[in-house]
């Protein structure tokens, strides 16, 4: 393969989601194991490996790593992030603890024997009985882990038990980790049968999935979560998974909803958004704004479709839910957007030529920066009545129109005269101002104001160069 073919086939695989980058190394480790297409899977496990550990550096095959083999039904639903856990999430830190005590007291032989076996398959390369010792050691697994998390008489014992695990957290990702492993095959086969992508999640969508999780082995409390996050990793927007929860609950009340199983629907979006709304706080302070856009529309879309579809009372856990969500996303974009007419005036002040040094030029970071927050006043701007901003929004967005169009004409105007050692900052103060005005008013209005700088320094120049 060409260097080029490369270099777009990891630009591809790095746009992917991370549960979709999970999911294809899942389906091509299996691939190997089967002796299907290994080339191209080896090739394919290879770039995928580099992308998610970050690092170009020989991966270690994973064919040859046990613990890799035994978890893998695990990986569509871990995540690294410090952000809190629901229902149908793992924390990937918790595998190397589980199956530490595995090797230790939870299931000592049946990992040797595991072993053993991927030794005489490194040592033949026949790979026909890898998938039955990876099923066995699995059952085993979740055996040892309902043994030893299923009530015990002796409560002091139970927690030592425990305790010898790992931490609390490790503790909570227990069932969840037997759970999936032992119904591997079920989730296997639902997964199997969902479409690759759902643009849309409507009425056609859900009764077509509908005959796949109605499976009794997924209706489980415990599993029930994990097979709507499989689906949800097909949504386009994994808000809509609630419309599932309607559908089952045959309402859009909400204590309906919430008396079905599939209500956890609902807990389980709420939470994703409010994860989601974190990551935007935290790029906001970082003065990030690359994702911002994407990142409050799935949040307008997802709030909206909540208050629309369910009828949810205030007064409701979910209800409280939702508004403190729409409360913390209106606090964390109104303190940025209420910063961003000061940081324009500082940039576009006109000062006086003696104030101005020699060689003085504007800081092209902080217009760079700048651009960015009036372009995140106007996305927010769009976004505004959902997430509870409009009037601040709507404000502040007047103010800047306002500000910028009179000194724009005002900055330009002072192109035509005054010290010739103050032009070259006038000049960068010109030049950051239309680009202010690309953004607040469109290109034909900068273009304008351009052609008018550059009338406005040419005008002046004329007459030096006549005498």
């Amino acid at each position: 393969m060409s260097q080029t073919s490369i270099e777009r086939l990891r630009e591809y695989l790095v746009r992917l989601p991370p549960q979709s980058q999970a999911l294809l190394m899942r389906e091509f480790e299996r691939a190997i194991e089967r002796g299907e297409d290994t080339t191209v899977a080896n090739f394919v496990l290879e770039q995928l490996r580099k992308i998610v550990r970050g690092s170009d550096e020989e991966a270690r095959p994973r064919t040859d790593d046990p613990a890799r083999l035994l978890f893998r039904p695990l990986e569509p639903f871990l995540v690294d992030s410090n952000f809190p856990i629901r229902p149908g999430q793992i924390r990937r830190a918790s595998l190397v603890p589980v199956w530490q005590w595995l090797i230790r007291e939870g299931a000592p032989e049946q990992v040797r024997e595991f072993e053993a076996t991927l030794a005489r398959v490194g040592e033949t390369g026949t790979t026909s009985a890898l998938e039955s010792a990876i099923r066995k050691l699995q059952l085993a697994t979740a055996d040892a882990i309902f043994k030893i998390a299923a009530p015990m008489a002796g409560g002091g014992d139970k927690q030592r038990a425990l305790a010898r695990i790992g931490p609390p957290a490790v503790i909570e990702d227990l069932l969840p980790i037997g759970s999936v492993l032992q119904a591997r095959e079920a989730l296997d086969t639902l997964n199997g049968r969902l479409p690759s992508f759902l643009r849309v999640f409507a009425e056609s969508q859900i009764a077509s999935i509908g005959p796949s999780l109605n499976v009794a082995s997924l209706q489980t409390p415990q599993l029930l979560p994990f097979a709507l996050s499989l689906v949800m990793q097909r949504l386009s927007a994994p808000w809509q998974i609630i419309r599932l929860a309607i559908k089952m609950a045959a309402s859009d009340d909400e204590i309906r909803v919430a008396a079905t199983s599939y209500g956890i629907a609902v807990s389980i979006a709420l939470h994703d958004l409010s994860c989601l709304a974190a990551s935007l706080r935290a790029d906001i302070r970082r003065g990030q704004f690359d994702n911002v856009s994407e990142h409050l529309k799935a949040l307008h879309d997802g709030v909206r479709g909540l208050r629309t579809e369910l009828d949810i009372r205030n007064d409701s856990t979910w209800g409280r839910q939702l508004t403190s969500l729409r409360a913390d996303i209106s606090n964390a974009l109104q303190s940025e957007i209420d910063s961003v007419p000061g940081r324009v005036r500082r940039l576009l002040r006109q000062r006086a030529d003696k104030d101005i040094p020699a060689g003085a030029r504007l800081d092209a970071s902080e217009v760079d920066e700048t651009a960015a927050l009036i372009d995140f006043v106007a996305v927010c701007r769009t976004y505004a009545s959902e997430l509870a901003i409009n009037e601040v929004t709507l404000r502040t967005y007047s103010d800047l129109q306002h500000y910028v169009e009179h000194a724009t004409e005002a900055l330009v105007q002072s192109l035509r005269g005054g010290d010739n050692k103050a032009r070259a900052y006038r000049q960068t103060q010109v030049a950051a101002a239309i680009r202010f005005c690309d953004v607040l008013f469109g290109h034909d209005y900068a273009s304008l104001m351009s052609r008018a700088a550059e009338n406005a320094v040419t005008g002046e120049r004329k007459p030096s160069r006549a005498g």
